[in-house]
């Protein structure tokens, strides 16, 4: 089949390759059957070596959902009785962990700092010494919204210094920057299959530690659905997902990981990294500024700031690269105006050197100023 290939800036799902999408054409299956069930344990097994984990320490649990699904699943689930959650928040997806815990009515300690920034370690250690009753520490690796790289590797030593589980938004980082959760002081991570695995959407999963989703058992049952325990206790016991599991995102997902394991870890991350300095030379070259220091940026998000043209248009500007197969995204800083242009996805630096050629054009298109312009 002849398939377009867009080029994906926006910060996932991203650009696949064509072996990955045409891994869904496939015979029907019932997923009920042995067969199915061999692949999705492969699978699990397949995604601990993503991030060097222990299979006789940890497992990894499949559902069917978006990211967003992982973050509600960990925090419901092994939050135990009469203990609170400490969100250590940057940014607008620690910031849905903080209204997930509304939702539930979670114990929470909602520890902002400014979306700019990293995280204090002296005042999220304070807090862990003053609120001896937190179980879970939880935090995002790369803020997406922004594209800063929190310290889990301190924020996890923290909370195991002070009896505390650490779970880990790994979404936007897993399967692109190496992560290795024994070494990062990682009880829990997650991602969705169209991320950082260039798969398809509706996969997501959580790579966690066996004795404590066992100990979960016993703590208060806030969902159905989107319960760690349930669904791992269901893999075990069956081979199978508790509820009906994204049949071809899984054929895709393992096409996928067969091509992340084949192209290397450190490949793959080298990859990546000249795509966000591609994107970072690109930008330079037409003065855009950057919202977030560059020593602080996890090299996948890079979040430029509108310039100061009263012909600027971000939704023009995004219209006119799309239609010449090219997409950006918008910003998620509520303080700044900006946009998004992500190093996701099955692209190289040629992919970029292109779109800032389309770029360039719809600002000469619009009569925006090269270079751009900022009054401060």
């Amino acid at each position: 089949m002849n398939i377009k290939r867009n080029i994906l800036l926006n910060a996932g799902p991203s650009t696949t390759t064509d072996t990955v999408k045409m891994a869904q054409v496939v015979p029907d299956i019932c997923p009920r059957e042995k067969e199915f069930a061999s692949m999705m344990k492969d699978l699990r097994a397949d995604l601990l070596k993503t991030v060097h984990a222990d299979p006789q320490q940890y497992t990894s649990v499949l559902f069917c959902g978006s990211g967003t699904l992982n973050i509600d699943v960990c925090l419901n689930s092994l939050l135990p009785a009469d203990k609170k959650v400490l969100v250590v928040n940057n940014g607008a997806y620690s910031t849905r962990a903080v209204e997930i815990c509304e939702y539930y009515g979670l114990p929470h300690i909602n520890l902002q700092f400014p979306v700019l920034e990293r995280p204090d370690l002296d005042v999220v250690r304070k807090t862990l010494e003053e609120n001896p009753d937190i179980a879970l520490v939880y935090t995002t690796h790369n803020e997406t919204g922004t594209g800063i790289l929190n310290p889990i590797r301190e924020i996890g030593a923290l909370a195991h210094e002070f009896g505390a589980v650490f779970i880990v938004d790994t979404t936007s980082t897993l399967a692109m920057r190496p992560i290795d959760v024994q070494k990062d002081n990682i009880d829990f991570c997650m991602a969705s299959a169209q991320k950082g695995l260039m798969a398809m959407t509706g996969l997501s999963f959580i790579i966690g530690r066996k004795d404590i989703i066992e100990a979960s058992k016993d703590y208060p049952k806030r969902s159905y659905y989107c319960n760690l325990y349930l669904q791992y206790h269901f893999f075990e016991k069956t081979g199978e997902m508790h509820f009906t599991p994204p049949v071809q995102t899984i054929y895709a997902t393992i096409q996928a990981l067969k091509e992340y394991f084949a192209e290397g870890e450190e490949a793959k991350w080298a990859r990546h990294t000249r795509v966000f300095n591609a994107i970072h030379k690109g930008l330079d070259e037409l003065g855009f500024k950057d919202a977030v220091k560059r020593e602080w940026q996890a090299g996948l998000v890079v979040s430029p700031i509108y310039p100061d043209d009263p012909n600027w248009d971000f939704e023009k500007v995004h219209d006119y690269c799309y239609e010449r197969g090219y997409t950006i995204y918008p910003g998620k800083i509520s303080t700044t105006n900006t946009f998004r242009l992500c190093a996701l996805g099955a692209i190289d630096e040629d992919d970029i050197t292109a779109f800032f050629k389309v770029f360039r054009e719809a600002l000469e298109h619009y009569n925006i100023a090269i270079p751009v312009v900022y009054n401060d």
